[in-house]
């Protein structure tokens, strides 16, 4: 096939197609988008704010409204633009930012889930040991080392992608740049790079999911033992939320990058990727306001304060 210029722009076909259904879906999205960003900037507000909330649990928690924020506003406005004004093409660089932005969030996601696992683990079977075990220092390790495995992953990726050269077309079948999704545009012999993504996708996805299972495993088990129906309750609640989470984020994330190549299809990946880049992160902070008593409270007492403020 014919091979392009580097230089040329890639076109994104996008998700919706511009008729009456589709422009329903698309007022959809980008209203589920704008409630996400919200809900997670309301997260990361209170707990910056409520001084009962500066614990380990609430910081992580923090840290992963902050990678879902991000997350939507590298994808939803590019998505939203190329929908309105018919502009699709997006540069090398932005394609390369795209990427590497989505890989280094969703790796530090990953990370960050099992670290938040083993917080839970920490306050549940060990409780009167949690400030050893778990203390600001360790925290803010996981913390960072979440932000720099994601960064690694995104960088090499990223530029393993891009040094590719690509062939006449153009066109990704996609609403944003994602690594598996450029690959396959490629003018060249992709096995090596598709083989070494997909073992950094089981490094990356597998063995902190692995962590994670071990942590509930071990909290199921202590649960089950606990003569307190009420403290039984509690840990329940806050367990069963992070499980959702993690459900939803690690399905959606090893069917996009772990499926054999036979079993893949454009338009599933495109729906699958949809919820995971935008659906998801308008969960996190409904699934742990509604679920947890802290937040709830923190959110009203702000909610207090702002009616207090108020002219009489």
């Amino acid at each position: 096939m014919e091979k392009k210029n580097a230089t040329s722009d890639f076109i994104l076909l996008g998700l919706f197609k511009h008729t009456r259904s589709h422009l329903f879906l698309f007022i959809v999205v980008l209203t589920i988008a704008i409630a996400s960003l919200m809900g997670n900037i309301l997260m990361i507000l209170l707990i910056h704010m409520d001084h009962r909330l500066h614990m380990p649990m609430y910081i992580l928690l923090s840290q992963l409204s902050l990678m879902d924020m991000m997350l939507v506003v590298t994808i939803v406005p590019k998505m939203a633009s190329g929908f309105l004004t018919g502009k699709k093409s997006i540069s090398p660089a932005g394609c390369g930012l795209q990427i590497f932005v989505s890989l280094t969030l969703g790796g530090g996601e990953s990370f960050l889930l099992a670290a938040m696992s083993y917080d839970r683990y920490v306050a549940v079977c060990h409780p009167l040991r949690y400030p050893i075990l778990m203390n600001w220092p360790l925290c803010s390790k996981l913390t960072m080392g979440s932000w720099f495995m994601g960064a690694v992953d995104g960088l090499m990726q990223a530029a393993a992608t891009l040094s590719f050269p690509f062939c006449s077309t153009h066109e990704i079948n996609h609403f944003f740049c994602e690594a598996p999704m450029l690959v396959r545009l490629a003018c060249a012999d992709t096995s090596v790079f598709e083989n070494a993504m997909y073992i950094c996708c089981v490094l990356m996805l597998l063995v902190p999911f692995s962590l994670i299972l071990t942590s509930y495993s071990l909290i199921l088990a202590a649960v089950i033992h606990m003569h307190s129906t009420e403290a039984r309750k509690k840990a329940f609640a806050t367990c069963s939320s992070h499980l959702a989470v993690v459900g939803l984020f690690y399905g959606a994330a090893i069917f996009i990058y772990m499926r054999p190549k036979s079993y893949r299809s454009a338009n599933h990946d495109k729906v699958v990727s949809a919820f995971y880049t935008i659906f998801t992160p308008v969960l996190n902070p409904l699934i742990y306001s509604l679920r947890n008593n802290e937040v709830k409270g923190a959110l009203k007492r702000w909610l207090g304060k702002r009616a207090n403020l108020k002219p009489q």
